[in-house]
């Protein structure tokens, strides 16, 4: 990745390391570590798919799960080889990691939020479907739905980290987010489908054929014509995000992140489409600053969903306060 593909993952880390006066338990620390974790390494191999397709490494290993009917392919070990292996590589590891999230959400379930067993499940239920949509990818030879879900499945499994990730940091809010959430919200389902929409170009060589005069002409403007609402979502959050009085910090620079990576992408996806898709890095860091655009929406969104009123804060404190008994005065011998 690039550097600017390394800007999300150090906004995550940046959430990471949001304090709050409440300490959570070490359970919850040590399974928020492996989520945030989980989900930069998700990003990475969204990137190195995106690699193995535009280097049309797609079926550079023929059978599934081996490679030519081993685990290491030396023999056949050539650049598009290395790629389509290194995917499955990559893909097995973080499947292994989810099954580590799951036995630990089941180990510290005591200790843990009543959600978390079940997002933890969910997740790999994504990660079971995701790599059997992988096997049928190649069982197909690259048939475009199957792609295409593909890459939706992983984008789902890459939310639902971060949702579960920003859901366990210590965080407490200045209850004056508002509706933004749902503007957060609508825009992240936007450029969810944009993305779907530019997996379904590529997968179908959209660009190339529609420049050929072909029918697919369709799909390539379906997607140049998304490009108007979802980029407008995003720029009605931001606007309405700078327009907010007293806004958490934190919101405030996930909102001026998505709109650095709104331009950013934009900015590559002239340059792809005028390139032809001819310059491969161009056409991986263009669909890798989509996800990290989806991917700060939602954090915001989540995020967003935390933020309580202050007048609520307020009111459980000093709930917490009356109930609390009175220290016994000084020298004062307990009865």
């Amino acid at each position: 990745m690039n550097m600017a593909d390394a800007a999300l993952p150090a906004a995550l880390s940046d959430l990471e390391g949001l304090q709050s006066t409440v300490r959570h338990p070490l359970a919850v620390q040590r399974i928020r570590r492996l989520v945030w974790k989980l989900a930069i390494a998700t990003l990475i191999l969204m990137a190195i798919g995106s690699a193995t397709r535009v280097m049309n490494a797609g079926l550079a290993c023929p059978d599934w799960p081996l490679c030519y009917g081993t685990l290491v392919p030396t023999q056949q070990m050539n650049l598009q080889v290395f790629l389509e292996w290194f995917h499955r590589l990559d893909a097995s590891l973080i499947g292994l990691l989810t099954m580590l999230l799951v036995g630990m959400s089941l180990w510290y379930r005591r200790s843990i939020p009543r959600w978390l067993p079940w997002a933890s499940a969910f997740a790999l239920l994504l990660v079971v479907f995701q790599g059997v949509l992988g096997g049928l990818t190649v069982i197909e030879l690259l048939r475009f739905d199957i792609v295409t879900a593909h890459l939706g499945t992983a984008l789902a499994f890459f939310v639902t980290l971060l949702v579960m990730g920003v859901a366990l940091l210590p965080h407490q809010g200045t209850g004056t987010v508002g509706k933004l959430p749902w503007f957060s919200l609508a825009a992240a389902l936007l450029i969810y489908v944009q993305s779907l929409s530019g997996a379904l170009v590529g997968s179908r060589w959209a660009l190339h054929q529609c420049l050929g005069g072909s029918q697919l002409c369709v799909v390539m403007n379906t997607h140049l014509l998304g490009v108007v609402p979802a980029s407008l979502s995003v720029l009605i959050l931001v606007g309405l995000a700078w327009r907010t009085p007293a806004l958490h910090p934190s919101l405030r620079r996930l909102a001026n992140l998505a709109l650095g990576f709104l331009g950013l992408q934009v900015l590559l996806g002239v340059a792809t489409y005028r390139l032809h898709l001819q310059v491969e890095p161009l056409t991986v860091a263009h669909q890798m600053i989509g996800a990290c655009l989806l991917g700060t929406l939602v954090c915001f969104t989540a995020l967003g969903w935390r933020d309580r009123p202050v007048s609520e804060v307020k009111s459980v404190a000093a709930q917490d306060s009356t109930d609390s008994p009175e220290p016994p005065p000084s020298g004062a011998v307990p009865v």
